[in-house]
């Protein structure tokens, strides 16, 4: 493979990042972020994107004047959507998922969706089911709908300004959206419901080339006028890719960030429970993957009271031994025990000490089992992102799973495998580090993982 640089646009929930990647080893070259802020504005909540859009214009200028680029790739969080205007414009903002809004009008629109067997997607709470959302923003504004020429998901709405070519991706339509039908692989009986079929920009492959960057686009930050940009994928997707493509199951990939997603390639045959947040995802090859997911980065942000203490691993072993735990959710409006206010068993530690930190970094590695055996996880289980970085995280996944588990240690754990949508396969001398962690011999982190488990299940104080 020829030496090219892969900018990758990577917009997660808390923040936004463009990435550069060289594709000759998989690396990543330089790193930039910036907060994702959500605007309290009327109409309602929405994401700031014209600060999104001077920042990546900013970045891709950056890269090209130090590195050059060869090509564009973009990923992004799930459960948004942009609603475009005969003009290229948007119609209305791009309403951030956590809004409350289209709980009011519930009961309105579980009279309308799909069953679960149909999409795979679970009935979510606020705007986490893109459905929910156009079927709320509609009813909140009856000329939007006029006012709408075309429908994108979030990775393609950053792929239209630059192209100017509307598209929506299968990885982006096909997350827990109510509008995609993973099994017939088209979209779902809920798109004619809404009045927007005529609407609904194509689902491509996440791979195809959209065009290239549109001449203003080319004009403000350098790029060559032929610069390829790629159609994009889901964020939890993009840490998928790179495994679906070089190795065989039974495995399973960890995407960690806002969200915790636990995906599994060939693993035991489960009957999703889409009542504890388990559904089928859909990969950039456009196969269903059974998944299930917590919001683990905001649980960690609020359990550690915004702090990010390190932990040695002397207190790892000392949590483990004579506790304490803390028990779910943090969030309880997603994940695997939606519904369960969180508690201490045990006396709960300080913020800031070294204590709370490893009980946190526990109970999130014990989400994550926990998100795992819905799947029917078997075999090695690769750990994406941020929480890659958490040796307590990590210690405690493999004692609960009795799996080996590798942690990759990427800057942004999606970079990657959203570059790879721009090369079509790994170099051989692709760079990933990883950190592997085994089953740990000490029986106090078992004891631990068996006493949280029953503890979280049955509400009963445990006695590790």
């Amino acid at each position: 493979m020829t030496s090219r640089h892969v900018a990758v646009i990577d917009i997660g929930k808390t923040n936004a990042k463009l990435a550069l990647v060289d594709a000759t080893e998989m690396s990543e070259v330089e790193v930039l972020t910036r907060p994702n802020m959500v605007l309290a504005a009327p109409p309602y909540p929405h994401f700031d994107v014209e600060a999104i859009w001077r920042f990546l214009l900013d970045g891709l200028e950056q890269f090209q004047k130090a590195h050059g680029v060869d090509a564009i790739s973009i990923t992004t969080h799930g459960a948004s959507c942009a609603l475009i205007a005969p003009d290229g414009t948007l119609a209305a903002p791009i309403l951030d998922y956590e809004h409350t809004g289209p709980d009011d009008l519930a009961a309105a629109y579980d009279a309308i969706r799909p069953p679960f067997e149909e999409t795979g997607s679970p009935r979510l709470p606020m705007g986490l089911n893109l459905g929910a959302q156009l079927h709320w923003q509609f009813e909140q504004d009856p000329a939007l709908r006029e006012r709408t020429a075309t429908i994108v998901t979030y990775p393609q709405y950053w792929g239209h300004r630059l192209t100017g070519v509307p598209a929506s991706d299968v990885s982006s339509i096909g997350c827990h959206t109510d509008l995609w039908n993973p099994s017939k692989a088209h979209f779902s009986s809920l798109v004619e419901r809404l009045g927007i079929s005529e609407k609904m920009a194509p689902a491509r492959k996440s791979a195809e080339v959209l065009g290239s960057v549109l001449p203003e686009v080319a004009s403000q930050t350098g790029l060559r006028f032929d610069t390829p940009v790629h159609c994009g994928i889901h964020d939890s997707n993009a840490s998928l890719l790179p495994h679906v493509l070089t190795r065989t199951g039974p495995f399973s990939v960890v995407s960690t960030g806002t969200w915790v997603i636990a995906m599994t390639i060939g693993g035991e045959e489960v009957t999703p429970e889409p009542s504890r947040d388990t559904l089928l995802n859909v990969n950039a090859l456009g196969a269903a993957v059974p998944s299930a997911r917590f919001m683990g980065g905001r649980e960690f942000e609020l359990a550690m009271n915004g702090q990010t203490t390190q932990c040695a691993e002397q207190f790892l072993d000392q949590v483990a031994k004579d506790g304490p735990m803390l028990l779910p959710a943090m969030v309880p409006d997603s994940g695997p025990f939606q519904g369960q206010k969180h508690s201490w068993m045990g006396s709960e530690p300080l913020p800031g000490t070294q204590e709370r930190a490893a009980a946190v970094s526990f109970y999130l590695g014990l989400m994550t089992a926990e998100c795992l055996s819905l799947t029917g996880h078997k075999g090695p289980i690769i750990v994406e992102g941020p929480f890659a970085r958490n040796k307590g995280f990590a210690s405690m996944l493999a004692a609960a799973t009795n799996c080996r588990v590798d942690a990759t240690a990427t800057a942004t754990g999606t970079s990657q495998g959203a570059a790879l949508l721009a090369t079509g396969a790994l170099p051989e001398r692709a760079a990933f580090d990883v950190e592997t962690y085994f089953h740990k011999t000490d029986v106090s982190y078992q004891r631990y993982a068996n006493s949280w488990h029953r503890a979280a299940k049955a509400g009963l104080e445990p006695r590790p």
